[in-house]
């Protein structure tokens, strides 16, 4: 049986036992989000086999640094190694693709960076090959597993907002607001043709999706980039995206999408509300969701008696000692490896989710490129 399939709102968790076997990873890439998968796998009770990089050096100063038994200079070598059970994906996203598609080849279940192919006909391909292999297939929305991101989920399938009716917010940056600040990812070659709506809008619309359990039919985007060059070079890919959209459910709503936000470091925010209700999740202050309605307006924490279940299971320490960024890394290595053992917990973001973040990029480029509103299905049927 396939466990790369969506899960969505409505559908059963299966909580089942863990498998006693071992969560034998192997880590593909060096940089900053090597470090955060390594640290998941090991706080959920995996272990790191080996590592590989761009270079032999940089892997083995890797392993030294990391504790891993061993680095590699070859990444298809250690991917085909008989004691990998899982491969994360940590590269640029070029490689993506053609790494995730070797591990499966080689039998191996994945977790691949997002985005999880630079174009959608690739993603479509990565999606049938996990399906062929009956593997587990993840894609890291992690911003799913803040506590109050599913308490926020939970409140709409159940009701409290009644009809949702509006959706709005944005994912705001500031790392390349300056012209000599320059990244792999501004270049379309190694990033691909969208950069911050792949980037971080991709993040956003997942959140949206996840949270009302509704889904984008149209859209209607203009992007612009600050920075016409970097370090010396043109530039070709977007640093801002405004958009519009509307959803199956008759939800409209808007975004803001940007790179170059000065002091802003990390500020997703998404805001639903409904006939009866409206709540706010602010990634940059996870703790709290704000809740309000005409009678009143509040705060649910994390140590509300009345909270949802999928939320106080992600709840893993005490109120006043925060939970972040890296706890929804090791909250997703930690379902992930339930999946791997055949109990799949509901909301695991799979290489289908991967999927609808690159068909919602390539509607949103096709709108601005054309001045106009896109139907997603345009682009979902290829």
């Amino acid at each position: 049986m396939s466990v790369s399939k969506a899960i969505h709102p409505g559908e059963a968790a299966d909580a089942g036992p863990a498998s006693p076997r071992p969560y034998r990873a192997a880590v593909i890439g060096t940089g900053f989000m090597g470090r955060v998968h390594s640290h998941a796998v090991r706080a959920s009770g995996g272990e790191v086999v080996g590592v590989a990089g761009s270079s032999p050096d940089k892997a083995e100063r890797f392993r030294v640094a990391n504790g891993i038994a061993r680095a590699h200079g070859d990444a298809l070598e250690l991917v085909r190694g008989d004691d990998v059970d899982v491969v994360h994906v940590c590269t640029p996203n070029d490689l993506h693709a053609p790494l995730s598609l070797a591990a499966l080849e080689a039998g191996k279940h994945v977790v691949c960076e997002k985005p999880l192919a630079t174009d959608a006909d690739t993603a479509r391909g990565l999606v049938q090959a996990a399906r062929e292999a009956e593997r587990v297939a993840v894609v890291p929305f992690v911003y799913r597993f803040h506590p109050m991101a599913r308490e926020a989920r939970a409140q709409v399938a159940a009701g409290s907002l009644g009809r949702v009716t509006l959706a709005h917010g944005g994912y705001l940056q500031d790392w390349l607001l300056y012209p000599e600040e320059d990244n792999w990812r501004v270049d379309p070659v190694r990033g691909g043709a969208t950069r911050a709506f792949g980037d971080i809008g991709s993040h956003w619309c997942d959140m949206l999706e996840f949270v009302t359990g509704d889904r984008i039919t149209a859209v209607s985007a203009r992007t612009s980039r600050v920075n016409d060059t970097r370090d010396g070079r043109a530039v070709a890919t977007e640093d801002l995206v405004s958009l519009q959209f509307s959803t199956v459910g008759g939800v409209i709503g808007n975004a803001v999408i940007s790179q170059v936000s000065p002091g802003r470091k990390n500020r997703l925010v998404l805001e639903v509300s409904g006939t009866e209700g409206s709540l706010l999740f602010d990634q940059e202050n996870p703790e709290t969701l704000w809740a309000g309605s005409r009678g009143r307006t509040g705060t649910i924490t994390r140590d509300d008696p009345g909270l949802s279940a999928d939320a106080a299971r992600l709840a893993t320490v005490p109120v006043g000692h925060p939970q972040g960024y890296q706890d929804c890394f090791n909250a997703l290595v930690a379902d992930t490896a339930a999946a791997i053992a055949g109990h799949p917990p509901e909301g695991l973001p799979v290489f289908e989710d991967g999927l609808r973040a690159a068909v919602l990029a390539e509607a949103v480029l096709l709108s601005d490129r054309e001045r106009r509103w896109v139907d997603v299905a345009e682009v979902e049927q290829g």
